[in-house]
């Protein structure tokens, strides 16, 4: 009888399904913005369209998605420059390009200086989009870093954790986001490289400083986190405003939750007017190195 019951209950559940069906249609590309300025050195600006959710993501349509129609214009509230498209081209006949200063216009020139906000215009497609930014004063600082073994390894193994003592200020409203660099190997943020001191405030605290990662390319957790023996490290530490932060916060908590049925939709956080997605973001920057002896 429970066997007869049970078939039933199975046929009841199977009559029940239905086949739902996804209609997606094709939308119209909208801009994304990657901008930035750091103290010192000039804005770069990376716009390229957005993609349908089905696209098969390859060099070249990536490349083919790259904004190169666009005027973009910086501001610092006593002069405006407008930059000028660079091209860079990679082989297998695929270009990349970005907006940075116009040398040929030096007198308008703008760099990146602590405590200074800025503005930013794109002009693409008949419609106007603005964001704007601040390079805060760096008041939180990486007073040395280090290394240390790794607990639970054998001294033979060349992986090791990176140190850094950290000094924040009092008051809250201090925002950092971090990047690492392995043997002069490009500058890669940390897979959580934004942090603010909504718990650790107005304190010098020790901590662990992952490795950069390379968010292209197949994370080895095994590996995640780890330096080695021999390398030459140099951290990068930038202040940023709070923008910046909900941006690469909002961003990174969605990269992570990618494939996890349980995890919560998230938001990503902008900072680009006009339905624009991505983020123009400044960044007072500070650096430290470390040679980790073989």
């Amino acid at each position: 009888m429970r066997y007869f019951a049970a078939i039933l209950l199975l046929i009841f559940f199977s009559a029940c399904e239905k086949a739902i069906e996804f209609d997606l249609k094709e939308t119209e590309p909208i801009l994304s913005v990657d901008a930035s300025i750091e103290t010192g050195n000039d804005p770069v600006v990376i716009l390229t369209k957005s993609l349908n959710y089905f696209s098969k993501i390859t060099p070249e349509l990536l490349s083919a998605n790259v904004v190169k129609d666009a005027v973009v214009r910086i501001s610092d509230g006593s002069k405006t420059h407008t930059l000028k498209r660079e091209d860079v081209f990679l082989p297998g006949n695929i270009s990349f390009s970005f907006y940075t200063s116009d040398l040929e216009n030096p007198q308008t020139i703008i760099k990146g200086e602590e405590g200074k906000s800025y503005q930013l215009e794109i002009i693409w497609s008949g419609k106007t989009y603005r964001s704007s930014t601040t390079i805060p004063v760096a008041v939180k600082t990486v007073d040395s870093l280090w290394w240390e073994k790794v607990p639970g390894l054998p001294d033979t193994s060349k992986n090791v954790f990176l140190k850094a003592r950290v000094t924040d200020p009092p008051g809250f409203g201090n925002y950092i986001r971090y990047f690492t660099s392995v043997n002069q190997r490009p500058f890669l943020p940390g897979l959580n490289s934004v942090f603010d001191d909504l718990l650790i405030n107005g304190i010098t605290y020790d901590v662990t400083v992952d490795r950069g990662v390379d968010r292209n390319t197949d994370l080895n957790f095994d590996e995640y986190g780890f330096f080695r023996k021999g390398d030459t490290v140099t951290l990068k530490f930038c202040n940023i405003d709070k923008a910046t932060f909900d941006f690469w916060r909002t961003t990174e908590f969605s990269y992570q939750s990618i494939g996890n049925p349980f995890s919560s939709p998230t938001k990503i956080l902008g900072n680009i007017s006009n339905g624009a997605l991505g983020y123009f973001g400044g960044y007072a920057t500070r650096f430290k190195s470390l040679v980790i002896p073989r």
